[in-house]
């Protein structure tokens, strides 16, 4: 698994297993660190001071900005109606699905192991719970767990002296 030539890290991307890493097309900012076992397609943005666990799968249409947390095996989504062929039974190609974008904004969390579906965003500083399954927009600062996630509380009312 290549970081192929059309990946653009900064010089200051941390990837501590290069040989584990599949990266094409992609940019990557400045301080981030990728772990190993982790994809990120043709499209994919990931902002700075970003860390991107193992085992994770960024797809095209993904856009991370900067501070963003990214757990181990977060998926995400970028087809709503996926499908091998079309009705006719051909094999759909490039041109038979809609790709959807997925925004995760400043300093957002995603926990290990959640899904996070096409087309919506996850807000400003928001946290995503641990295996929860993202199906629609989370709001800046909310806390949201749960499969459909669901908002739980706001991370503005934790006192961790980490904000």
């Amino acid at each position: 698994m290549p970081i192929a030539d059309s990946a653009r890290l900064d010089p200051s991307v941390r990837v501590p297993q290069p040989d584990l890493v599949n990266a094409y097309g992609c940019t990557v900012g400045s301080d981030s660190m990728i772990g190993p076992f982790v994809e990120i397609q043709t499209g994919v943005v990931i902002g700075e001071r970003c860390k991107v666990q193992s085992h994770s799968f960024l797809c095209e249409g993904v856009t991370i900005e900067d501070e963003v947390f990214v757990g181990h095996g977060v998926v995400f989504t970028n087809d709503r109606l996926p499908r091998s062929t079309n009705v006719d039974g051909s094999v759909r190609g490039d041109d038979d699905w809609k790709m959807e974008r997925t925004f995760v904004r400043r300093r957002a969390s995603i926990g290990s192991g959640a899904v996070v579906l096409c087309g919506l965003e996850i807000g400003e500083e928001a946290m995503v719970g641990a295996g929860a399954v993202v199906t629609k927009s989370v709001p800046a600062h909310a806390i949201v767990v749960g499969s459909p996630a669901r908002v739980v509380g706001d991370v503005r009312d934790q006192d961790d002296g980490e904000r």
